[in-house]
C-alpha cells in the first residue's frame, strides 16, 4: 500500500478486518511501498494495492487493484488450509 494511494486508503479497514478474522489461521499484513522500496523491488510491485499470498517464503497469488472483502478472504483462506 501507499499512504497516497486513494484505493489503499478504501481498502484499510477491508484488510484490518479480514486480520482480526482470519488470526491463527494467516497472518495479514500491509506494507508501505514507499517506506519499503526493496521490498517493492523485489517483489515486483509496480501498482498499488497489490495482494499477495506467500507460503512459506514465496508467492502462492497476487493481485492488483481493489477486491471486495469476500472474495479476498475466501482467497487467502484457500490458501490456509
Amino acid at each position: 500500500h501507499a499512504v497516497w494511494c486513494a484505493p489503499c486508503k478504501a481498502m484499510s479497514p477491508i484488510i484490518e478486518q479480514i486480520g482480526k478474522e482470519v488470526q491463527g489461521k494467516a497472518r495479514v499484513l500491509k506494507i508501505d511501498v514507499d517506506k519499503n522500496q526493496h521490498l517493492a523491488r523485489q517483489f515486483q510491485i509496480q501498482g498499488v494495492p497489490t495482494f499477495a499470498i506467500f507460503q512459506r517464503g514465496a508467492i502462492q497469488w497476487r493481485h492488483s487493484g481493489g477486491m471486495d472483502k469476500s472474495s479476498l478472504k475466501n482467497m487467502l483462506l484457500s490458501f490456509s488450509k
